[in-house]
């Protein structure tokens, strides 16, 4: 990449300072960043407070509606597969009226579902809100994390991006809450207020919205430079870091270097949607098949480890850990709620600092020892008459849970979505990140539509064996994988992993230059952690 495109702290000595040293940030421009960031992910809030507020309310609908087991778990789970059709849409929708507009009729799509679940009558009308909810939460879960990687500079984007797994993770403390408040009330109302409060920050948050600006790649992508020049101004460390980005923009967006304007002419690209298509999933290069399956495949195992069979069934395993006042109940299931929050506080002011892999290895190893300790607590459980109570086996239980929550929110849960949004192209990003949405909620909708189905076929302490294998799995295929993204710009990322086309144009990489890349980013895969011991 050319000089002028290089990390602004490479440019410490023409700026007075000593090498090394960075020159001084404006923290009104980092106070915008964040803000900018944080009413974003206040989308996330949405799914978050449907997962655990669903988590109890369930308890209260199988016995208001007296619906089955399959029943329970295909209402709980269904959403995941609901917001398929909101996360594809979002990408072209986006793309169309913009990054902020979406993010505003993502919470007002699933107003309407949180209404509908309100007043529903019957599991039908239940079901139906369901998947109006499922829409908006799709939307929010896709459009969220896009923005706030594109607003962010490099020097903090780790710790703006994971701000919507921050706000999922508000949201489940919430909807928990929500349980243990509403649950005094009368069968018929409790279940319906935990569902139709959630309304309530949809129309906060879409409110608040219309005083964020638009992407600043969006912008440009419109052609619109000097609306994006007064947002990269405002969202960069320093000036020359706004010009920086805007060039390196313009670069991945195909528009010359030399071309200037209020409003520019963007070239377009032969093929349209239809290249997007045939780079990302018909025939893509080797470097793009691996970014595709390095955001595939963490947003596999995020949710193929079993967090949603933690969070969505707590009271449930709780129950089977000999926990039985359902007050006593709710109230443990809101000390998993703290957990996850005050843990995802912690990953979200280190990502910075310790990187990517680093946190994401220790979190997949921890959640595989949780989840161990888990099945062996509820194992030891079921082996003995029902009704015998053995203190030690269930506080091993709720350590255990504790844990699984705790690894999940250092890294794992906020990773998947920082590194999924920083590592497309430009011009592939929304349906990249569209994709990587698609795969979270389609194995999220399989495990927590197939949880109660699984503890019953192979015993609850075996399920939690299963989902320790599952994450045993996934831990090597972080460390084999994917290389550290730490302090790159989202154009840079074409250097890590091999794709100087940034802008996808009919420029195409030689294979043996594309070949070289790609094992330089083996190497950089395996050999992160003795870099991150050097710094």
């Amino acid at each position: 990449m050319a000089e002028q495109h290089k990390n602004p702290t490479n440019r410490a000595a023409s700026d007075g300072l000593p090498d090394g040293v960075a020159p001084p940030r404006k923290k009104t421009n980092v106070r915008f960043a964040f803000a900018c960031a944080i009413l974003a992910s206040m989308t996330s809030i949405l799914l978050g407070y449907d997962i655990g507020v669903m988590s109890g309310a369930a308890l209260f609908i199988k016995e208001d509606l007296k619906i089955s087991d399959v029943e329970v778990e295909v209402l709980l789970g269904i959403l995941n597969l609901y917001s398929l059709l909101g996360s594809f849409a979002a990408g072209r929708t986006s793309d169309w009226i913009g990054r902020r507009l979406t993010i505003i009729l993502a919470a007002v799509i699933f107003f309407v579902g949180a209404f509908m679940m309100g007043f529903s009558v019957n599991y039908p009308m239940l079901m139906a809100g369901r998947f109006v909810a499922g829409i908006g939460v799709g939307y929010a879960l896709m459009i969220a994390p896009v923005y706030t990687a594109e607003v962010s500079p490099a020097s903090s984007r780790g710790f703006l991006t994971s701000f919507p797994e921050v706000f999922i993770n508000i949201g489940i403390l919430l909807g928990y809450v929500s349980n243990y408040a509403f649950s005094h009330l009368s069968l018929k109302v409790g279940w319906r207020l935990m569902l139709g409060i959630g309304a309530a920050p949809s129309v906060v948050l879409a409110l608040m919205v219309l005083g964020m600006p638009e992407s600043p790649r969006w912008l440009v992508m419109k052609g619109r430079l000097a609306d994006a020049k007064v947002v990269l101004g405002k969202t960069s460390d320093t000036p020359e870091e706004a010009a920086m980005r805007l060039a390196d923009i313009k670069e991945a967006a195909g528009i010359p270097a030399d071309l200037d304007g209020d409003v520019v002419a963007v070239p377009k690209r032969t093929g349209g949607e239809e290249r997007v298509w045939k780079e990302l999933i018909l025939s893509p290069t080797p470097a793009v098949r691996r970014v595709l399956l390095s955001a595939i495949g963490i947003h596999f195992f995020q949710q193929s480890s079993g967090i949603d069979s933690v969070v969505l069934y707590s009271p449930r395993v709780f129950q089977s850990a000999g926990i039985a006042d359902k007050n006593k109940l709710l109230g443990t299931t809101c000390a998993v709620g703290v957990t996850k929050t005050v843990f995802i506080l912690v990953a979200t002011f280190t990502l910075d600092r310790f990187g990517r892999r680093p946190l994401l290895l220790t979190s997949t190893g921890g959640m595989v020892v949780s989840l161990v300790g888990l099945g062996f607590g509820l194992t030891v459980i079921g082996h003995h008459p029902e009704g015998t109570t053995i203190p030690w086996a269930i506080g091993v239980c709720i350590a255990s849970i504790l844990g699984v929550v705790a690894f999940f929110s250092i890294g794992l849960g906020p990773i998947t979505w920082v590194y999924s949004s920083e590592i497309f192209p430009l011009h592939l990003r929304a349906l990249g990140c569209a994709l990587g949405v698609g795969v979270n909620r389609v194995t999220s909708g399989v495990i927590s539509m197939t949880f109660l189905s699984l503890s019953k076929g192979i015993t609850i302490g075996g399920s939690f064996f299963l989902y320790a294998g599952v994450a045993t799995l996934a831990w090597v295929f972080f460390f084999t994988y994917l290389p550290e993204t730490r302090g790159r710009t989202l154009e840079q990322m074409g250097d890590l992993f091999g794709i100087p086309n940034m802008a996808g144009d009919s420029d195409q990489q030689s294979p043996e230059k594309e070949k070289t890349t790609l094992s330089n980013v083996e190497m950089s895969s395996t050999a992160t952690s003795s870099d991150i011991r050097n710094e």
